[in-house]
């Protein structure tokens, strides 16, 4: 969680102001003001909204002090806040009419744990909204029984000795790198359409040719 003075910070980085930025991340302009004077302390929706708004323009917190303009394609994300704004980007690809969305790797316990229960729900709950099937690709353990995204994806099992922990997702333009580590996350996020596609062509490979259905007997 970005502090206030990482807040006040990354506007003068890029010139905002507070209105700038509350019109940017869909607050008011009071509201932002009262944050940077420590009259109100927001809660972690209202934060998302905050650094969603800054990482659109390209500036990324570091640590509890640090503040950048982003000048790569890479940017890190990390712990449950970074991992929610990972999950905003999804949600936001789908909505646009993403439906070559690709999870390889997935580790649904993980997932909850990090995001919180009543985090992911919501979440899963905008993604049936889209009133869309199938359009999230999974590959998870050979024998995962937790398939917590149903009613919007389709799942695969693939072999234990080719499953690892090192999650990929593909979405977008994008492509994001989950590192779990101890219950917590860092994420890598590549934004560059080449490589996204690249990756899909990879992951239809092993959808086609190893991963089985859930329904099907196991490897």
């Amino acid at each position: 969680m970005p502090t206030i003075e990482q807040i006040r910070a990354a506007r003068a980085l890029i010139g905002w102001s507070q209105g700038e930025l509350a019109e940017e991340a869909g607050l008011s302009q009071t509201g932002v003001a009262r944050i940077e004077n420590g009259t109100n302390h927001p809660n972690s929706s209202t934060i998302e909204k905050i650094v969603a708004a800054f990482d659109k323009a390209d500036v990324e917190f570091i640590g509890e002090t640090g503040v950048k303009k982003r000048t790569g394609e890479v940017r890190t994300l990390k712990g449950s806040q970074g991992f929610r704004q990972l999950m905003n980007e999804v949600y936001e690809a789908a909505k646009a009419g993403d439906n070559n969305i690709c999870l390889f790797n997935g580790v649904p316990d993980v997932f909850i744990n990090i995001l919180g229960p009543e985090w992911y729900d919501m979440h899963a709950a905008r993604m049936r909204a889209l009133k869309r099937t199938n359009f999230l690709k999974i590959i998870v353990r050979n024998g995962e029984k937790n398939l917590i995204a149903t009613g919007f994806s389709e799942y695969r099992w693939f072999p234990e000795h080719l499953f690892n922990e090192k999650t990929v997702y593909a979405y977008g333009n994008k492509l994001a790198f989950l590192n779990f580590n101890d219950n917590d996350v860092t994420i890598y996020i590549l934004d560059y359409a080449e490589f996204s596609d690249s990756f899909r062509v990879l992951f239809n490979i092993a959808w086609e040719n190893v991963a089985i259905r859930p329904e099907k007997k196991s490897f």
